[in-house]
Protein backbone atom coordinates (compact mmCIF):
# COMPACT_ATOMS: atom_id res chain seq x y z
CA UNK A 1 0.00 0.00 0.00
CA UNK A 2 1.51 3.57 -1.28
CA UNK A 3 -0.41 5.42 2.00
CA UNK A 4 1.53 8.96 0.68
CA UNK A 5 0.62 8.61 -3.21
CA UNK A 6 -3.56 7.31 -1.64
CA UNK A 7 -3.68 10.46 0.24
CA UNK A 8 -2.14 12.96 -2.39
CA UNK A 9 -4.36 11.20 -5.02
CA UNK A 10 -7.51 11.25 -2.99
CA UNK A 11 -7.04 14.88 -2.02
CA UNK A 12 -6.19 15.88 -5.40
CA UNK A 13 -9.65 14.20 -6.75
CA UNK A 14 -11.76 15.83 -4.33
CA UNK A 15 -10.57 19.05 -4.69
CA UNK A 16 -11.04 18.55 -8.44
CA UNK A 17 -14.85 18.18 -8.81
CA UNK A 18 -17.48 20.60 -8.76
CA UNK A 19 -20.55 20.21 -6.15
CA UNK A 20 -22.78 20.32 -8.72
CA UNK A 21 -21.37 17.72 -10.60
CA UNK A 22 -22.58 15.26 -7.67
CA UNK A 23 -26.03 16.76 -7.19
CA UNK A 24 -24.91 19.55 -4.26
CA UNK A 25 -25.27 22.62 -3.86
CA UNK A 26 -22.15 25.45 -4.45
CA UNK A 27 -23.20 28.03 -2.71
CA UNK A 28 -21.58 31.41 -2.26
CA UNK A 29 -20.11 30.74 1.60
CA UNK A 30 -17.85 27.56 0.00
CA UNK A 31 -14.59 28.26 0.62
CA UNK A 32 -12.94 24.22 -0.21
CA UNK A 33 -11.79 23.92 -3.72
CA UNK A 34 -14.01 21.10 -4.91
CA UNK A 35 -15.79 18.63 -2.36
CA UNK A 36 -15.42 19.27 1.74
CA UNK A 37 -14.15 15.93 3.45
CA UNK A 38 -17.71 15.48 4.67
CA UNK A 39 -19.68 15.20 1.25
CA UNK A 40 -17.32 12.55 0.01
CA UNK A 41 -17.68 10.40 3.47
CA UNK A 42 -21.87 11.06 3.20
CA UNK A 43 -21.39 10.30 -0.98
CA UNK A 44 -19.24 6.95 -0.24
CA UNK A 45 -21.09 6.12 2.77
CA UNK A 46 -18.26 6.18 5.33
CA UNK A 47 -17.12 7.92 8.23
CA UNK A 48 -15.62 11.39 7.89
CA UNK A 49 -12.58 10.63 10.45
CA UNK A 50 -11.91 7.16 7.77
CA UNK A 51 -11.64 10.05 5.00
CA UNK A 52 -9.32 12.09 7.00
CA UNK A 53 -7.19 9.40 7.76
CA UNK A 54 -6.97 8.10 4.41
CA UNK A 55 -6.31 11.88 2.89
CA UNK A 56 -3.72 11.85 5.86
CA UNK A 57 -1.95 8.52 5.29
CA UNK A 58 -2.85 7.31 8.66
CA UNK A 59 -5.28 4.84 7.71
CA UNK A 60 -5.23 0.97 7.68
CA UNK A 61 -5.51 -0.53 4.06
CA UNK A 62 -9.09 0.22 3.06
CA UNK A 63 -11.21 -2.64 1.51
CA UNK A 64 -11.49 -3.00 -2.66
CA UNK A 65 -15.90 -2.05 -1.26
CA UNK A 66 -14.07 0.70 0.44
CA UNK A 67 -12.21 1.66 -2.59
CA UNK A 68 -15.30 0.96 -4.88
CA UNK A 69 -17.95 3.11 -3.20
CA UNK A 70 -14.83 5.74 -3.07
CA UNK A 71 -14.55 5.49 -6.84
CA UNK A 72 -18.22 6.11 -7.25
CA UNK A 73 -17.83 9.04 -4.77
CA UNK A 74 -15.38 10.75 -6.94
CA UNK A 75 -16.48 10.25 -10.16
CA UNK A 76 -13.36 8.65 -10.85
CA UNK A 77 -13.15 7.15 -14.78
CA UNK A 78 -11.30 3.25 -15.48
CA UNK A 79 -8.46 4.09 -15.47
CA UNK A 80 -8.32 6.37 -12.32
CA UNK A 81 -10.62 3.58 -10.31
CA UNK A 82 -7.26 1.17 -11.40
CA UNK A 83 -5.14 3.12 -10.37
CA UNK A 84 -6.40 3.87 -6.49
CA UNK A 85 -6.77 0.02 -6.10
CA UNK A 86 -3.15 -0.66 -7.09
CA UNK A 87 -2.04 2.60 -4.74
CA UNK A 88 -3.92 0.34 -1.75
CA UNK A 89 -2.14 -2.39 -2.80
CA UNK A 90 -5.54 -4.40 -4.15
CA UNK A 91 -5.48 -5.90 -7.63
CA UNK A 92 -8.16 -3.57 -10.23
CA UNK A 93 -11.48 -5.36 -10.13
CA UNK A 94 -11.84 -7.59 -13.35
CA UNK A 95 -14.04 -6.49 -16.21
CA UNK A 96 -16.48 -9.32 -15.03
CA UNK A 97 -17.48 -10.76 -11.94
CA UNK A 98 -17.89 -10.40 -8.08
CA UNK A 99 -16.09 -6.98 -8.22
CA UNK A 100 -18.08 -5.45 -10.96
CA UNK A 101 -18.57 -1.36 -10.84
CA UNK A 102 -20.39 0.96 -12.49
CA UNK A 103 -19.14 2.19 -15.59
CA UNK A 104 -17.72 5.86 -14.91
CA UNK A 105 -20.34 7.11 -17.94
CA UNK A 106 -23.22 5.64 -16.30
CA UNK A 107 -22.04 7.22 -12.79
CA UNK A 108 -22.14 10.58 -14.72
CA UNK A 109 -25.97 10.09 -16.36
CA UNK A 110 -27.41 9.48 -12.49
CA UNK A 111 -25.61 12.86 -11.76
CA UNK A 112 -27.60 14.53 -14.38
CA UNK A 113 -30.54 12.60 -13.47
CA UNK A 114 -30.70 14.71 -10.67
CA UNK A 115 -34.39 14.30 -8.59
CA UNK A 116 -35.29 11.36 -10.80
CA UNK A 117 -34.93 7.61 -9.28
CA UNK A 118 -32.18 5.93 -11.22
CA UNK A 119 -29.72 3.25 -10.59
CA UNK A 120 -26.95 1.19 -12.24
CA UNK A 121 -27.59 -3.32 -12.23
CA UNK A 122 -25.45 -5.40 -13.54
CA UNK A 123 -27.29 -7.85 -15.42
CA UNK A 124 -27.55 -10.43 -12.96
CA UNK A 125 -29.27 -8.10 -10.72
CA UNK A 126 -26.43 -6.62 -9.08
CA UNK A 127 -27.14 -2.80 -7.89
CA UNK A 128 -23.96 -0.76 -8.47
CA UNK A 129 -24.50 2.45 -8.15
CA UNK A 130 -27.54 4.44 -7.19
CA UNK A 131 -28.37 8.19 -6.76
CA UNK A 132 -30.01 9.97 -4.11
CA UNK A 133 -33.67 9.55 -4.95
CA UNK A 134 -33.30 6.43 -5.79
CA UNK A 135 -32.37 5.61 -2.08
CA UNK A 136 -34.86 7.42 -0.47
CA UNK A 137 -37.31 5.27 -3.16
CA UNK A 138 -35.87 1.94 -2.61
CA UNK A 139 -33.17 1.72 0.10
CA UNK A 140 -29.41 1.49 -0.61
CA UNK A 141 -28.90 -1.44 -2.53
CA UNK A 142 -25.34 -1.21 -2.83
CA UNK A 143 -24.31 -2.33 0.91
CA UNK A 144 -25.21 -5.97 -0.20
CA UNK A 145 -22.94 -8.69 -0.02
CA UNK A 146 -22.48 -12.50 -1.10
CA UNK A 147 -25.42 -14.06 -2.96
CA UNK A 148 -27.57 -11.06 -1.28
CA UNK A 149 -26.31 -8.78 -3.88
CA UNK A 150 -28.17 -10.34 -6.27
CA UNK A 151 -31.91 -9.25 -6.56
CA UNK A 152 -33.16 -12.40 -7.79
CA UNK A 153 -31.62 -13.73 -4.99
CA UNK A 154 -32.87 -12.24 -2.58
CA UNK A 155 -36.36 -12.47 -4.15
CA UNK A 156 -36.42 -16.16 -3.81
CA UNK A 157 -34.94 -16.66 -0.71
CA UNK A 158 -36.09 -13.55 1.49
CA UNK A 159 -39.85 -13.36 2.06
CA UNK A 160 -39.44 -9.78 3.47
CA UNK A 161 -37.82 -8.84 0.35
CA UNK A 162 -40.87 -8.92 -1.73
CA UNK A 163 -43.00 -6.12 0.92
CA UNK A 164 -42.08 -3.55 -1.72
CA UNK A 165 -44.28 -4.98 -4.35
CA UNK A 166 -48.09 -5.51 -4.43
CA UNK A 167 -49.28 -9.02 -4.11
CA UNK A 168 -51.12 -9.02 -6.90
CA UNK A 169 -47.94 -8.18 -8.85
CA UNK A 170 -45.61 -10.81 -7.34
CA UNK A 171 -46.14 -13.29 -9.52
CA UNK A 172 -44.78 -11.25 -12.53
CA UNK A 173 -41.84 -10.11 -10.69
CA UNK A 174 -41.12 -13.36 -10.25
CA UNK A 175 -41.50 -14.92 -14.03
CA UNK A 176 -39.72 -11.40 -14.99
CA UNK A 177 -36.49 -11.92 -12.90
CA UNK A 178 -36.30 -15.74 -14.00
CA UNK A 179 -36.60 -14.62 -17.82
CA UNK A 180 -34.03 -11.97 -17.17
CA UNK A 181 -31.58 -14.10 -15.35
CA UNK A 182 -32.25 -16.81 -18.07
CA UNK A 183 -31.05 -14.19 -20.85
CA UNK A 184 -28.07 -13.42 -18.59
CA UNK A 185 -27.11 -17.04 -18.57
CA UNK A 186 -27.28 -17.51 -22.11
CA UNK A 187 -24.91 -14.99 -22.93
CA UNK A 188 -22.60 -15.83 -20.00
CA UNK A 189 -22.55 -19.55 -20.99
CA UNK A 190 -19.92 -21.35 -19.05
CA UNK A 191 -18.96 -18.18 -16.55
CA UNK A 192 -19.11 -19.95 -12.92
CA UNK A 193 -20.84 -17.13 -11.17
CA UNK A 194 -23.85 -17.49 -13.42
CA UNK A 195 -23.76 -21.17 -12.97
CA UNK A 196 -23.00 -20.94 -9.14
CA UNK A 197 -26.29 -18.64 -9.26
CA UNK A 198 -28.96 -20.33 -11.13
CA UNK A 199 -27.71 -24.15 -8.38
CA UNK A 200 -28.33 -22.20 -5.64
CA UNK A 201 -31.60 -20.25 -6.26
CA UNK A 202 -32.03 -24.37 -7.67
CA UNK A 203 -31.87 -25.64 -4.40
CA UNK A 204 -33.43 -22.73 -2.20
CA UNK A 205 -36.90 -21.86 -4.33
CA UNK A 206 -39.47 -24.26 -5.72
CA UNK A 207 -41.19 -21.34 -7.05
CA UNK A 208 -37.88 -20.78 -8.88
CA UNK A 209 -37.36 -24.35 -10.31
CA UNK A 210 -40.87 -24.68 -11.95
CA UNK A 211 -40.32 -21.05 -13.57
CA UNK A 212 -36.51 -22.03 -14.36
CA UNK A 213 -37.94 -25.13 -16.50
CA UNK A 214 -40.83 -23.24 -18.74
CA UNK A 215 -37.26 -21.42 -20.12
CA UNK A 216 -38.44 -18.26 -20.65
CA UNK A 217 -36.10 -15.67 -21.98
CA UNK A 218 -36.46 -11.81 -21.71
CA UNK A 219 -34.31 -8.59 -21.59
CA UNK A 220 -36.02 -5.85 -19.34
CA UNK A 221 -36.00 -2.64 -21.09
CA UNK A 222 -39.24 -1.39 -20.58
CA UNK A 223 -41.82 -1.71 -17.85
CA UNK A 224 -44.61 -0.60 -15.21
CA UNK A 225 -43.82 -0.67 -12.11
CA UNK A 226 -46.13 -0.12 -8.50
CA UNK A 227 -43.95 0.37 -5.38
CA UNK A 228 -45.36 0.12 -1.78
CA UNK A 229 -43.07 2.54 -0.35
CA UNK A 230 -43.66 2.92 3.64
CA UNK A 231 -43.70 6.98 4.03
CA UNK A 232 -45.48 7.81 1.53
CA UNK A 233 -47.43 4.81 0.40
CA UNK A 234 -48.16 3.21 -3.19
CA UNK A 235 -46.14 4.71 -6.48
CA UNK A 236 -46.91 3.71 -10.02
CA UNK A 237 -43.83 4.01 -11.77
CA UNK A 238 -42.67 3.86 -15.92
CA UNK A 239 -38.92 1.98 -15.62
CA UNK A 240 -36.96 2.85 -18.76
CA UNK A 241 -33.68 0.39 -19.27
CA UNK A 242 -30.91 1.61 -21.19
CA UNK A 243 -28.28 -0.95 -21.98
CA UNK A 244 -24.77 -1.25 -22.76
CA UNK A 245 -23.81 -2.48 -25.87
CA UNK A 246 -22.29 -5.41 -24.34
CA UNK A 247 -25.00 -5.74 -22.20
CA UNK A 248 -23.32 -6.37 -18.83
CA UNK A 249 -24.84 -3.07 -17.22
CA UNK A 250 -28.01 -1.24 -16.97
CA UNK A 251 -28.81 2.42 -16.08
CA UNK A 252 -32.65 2.44 -14.56
CA UNK A 253 -34.84 5.31 -14.92
CA UNK A 254 -37.80 5.21 -12.75
CA UNK A 255 -40.41 8.04 -13.60
CA UNK A 256 -43.82 9.03 -12.28
CA UNK A 257 -46.85 7.26 -14.24
CA UNK A 258 -49.09 9.77 -13.16
CA UNK A 259 -49.53 13.27 -11.21
CA UNK A 260 -50.32 11.49 -8.00
CA UNK A 261 -47.06 9.49 -8.53
CA UNK A 262 -45.49 12.85 -8.94
CA UNK A 263 -47.08 14.40 -5.74
CA UNK A 264 -45.75 11.34 -4.01
CA UNK A 265 -41.98 11.42 -5.52
CA UNK A 266 -42.16 15.37 -4.47
CA UNK A 267 -43.22 14.60 -0.75
CA UNK A 268 -40.73 11.81 -0.40
CA UNK A 269 -38.17 14.55 -1.51
CA UNK A 270 -38.81 16.63 0.44
CA UNK A 271 -39.02 14.23 3.65
CA UNK A 272 -35.24 12.88 2.64
CA UNK A 273 -34.24 16.64 2.81
CA UNK A 274 -36.12 16.87 6.39
CA UNK A 275 -34.74 13.39 7.48
CA UNK A 276 -32.61 10.93 5.31
CA UNK A 277 -34.05 7.44 6.54
CA UNK A 278 -31.95 5.10 7.82
CA UNK A 279 -33.87 2.18 6.58
CA UNK A 280 -36.16 1.66 3.63
CA UNK A 281 -37.88 -1.01 1.91
CA UNK A 282 -34.96 -4.11 0.54
CA UNK A 283 -35.99 -4.31 -3.08
CA UNK A 284 -35.19 -2.28 -5.77
CA UNK A 285 -37.52 -2.18 -9.00
CA UNK A 286 -36.49 -4.15 -12.37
Amino acid sequence: MQRDELADFLRRRREAIRPAEVGIADGPRRRTAGLRREEVAMLAGMSVDYVVRLEQGRSSQPSPQLLGALARALRLSEDERDHLFHLAGHRPPPADGVARLARAGLIRMLDLLGDTPALVMSDLGEVLAQNRMSVLLTGDHTRFTGDRRFMAYRWFTEPAARAVCPPADRAHQSRQLVADLRAAAGRRSGDPLVAALVEKLHAASAEFRRLWAEHEVAVRRADHKTLLHRRVGRIRLDCETLVTPDQRQQLLVLTPADDEARERLELLRVLGIEEFPAQAPDTPVR
